[in-house]
């Protein structure tokens, strides 16, 4: 087995990324438990920072390239990242009024603790990027350093950038 070294290594930020979210939910959901709205919009922006180079990479990048594995799985993969970008939204919404009422709080926490599903299924996809070719790696680091670099946040780039065959 070749171990291989970059600069820029694309599928150790990713998971690193996994970390970074399932952490940030875990806090997130916490915070909407307890009502804490300043605390729950602090995370929910960092969230928002992290997704965007996140599913981006992923839509852009990774989903295509791990297609001839997966199939028609990448569009759940990808009918999740919507569920996840509605539910970034209405928690902004939701973080926006300034109080949280009981039942917003719990729905609202259930709702992103339901998210730590997605994250845990697509950490388990790097195990796939072993089988990729050494240009395929290549060019998955360039294109996740720019659109990193681009620090484009989750719901900026879900409204202006996204592309979406459906639509």
């Amino acid at each position: 087995m070749v171990i291989r070294m970059y600069e820029f290594d694309a599928i150790k930020v990713f998971r690193e990324d996994h970390r970074e979210v399932r952490d940030g939910l875990l806090e997130l959901a916490d915070a909407l438990e307890l009502k804490n709205v300043e605390k729950a919009g602090k995370i929910l922006e960092k969230l928002n920072n992290l997704l965007g180079p996140h599913f981006r990479f992923e839509e852009e990048a990774l989903y295509p390239t791990l297609r001839r594995f997966l199939g028609e799985y990448v569009d759940t993969l990808l009918k999740e990242h919507d569920g996840a970008i509605s539910a970034a939204r209405e928690l902004a919404e939701l973080i926006k009024r300034g109080q949280i009422s009981d039942e917003d709080a719990k729905k609202a926490a259930n709702k992103t603790r339901a998210l730590l599903v997605h994250v845990s299924n697509c950490d388990g996809l790097a195990i796939l990027t072993e089988r990729l070719d050494e240009e395929e790696i290549k060019e998955l680091n360039e294109k996740f350093q720019r659109i990193k670099e681009e620090r484009v946040p989750l719901l900026d780039w879900a409204e202006r950038i996204r592309k979406k065959e459906s639509s």
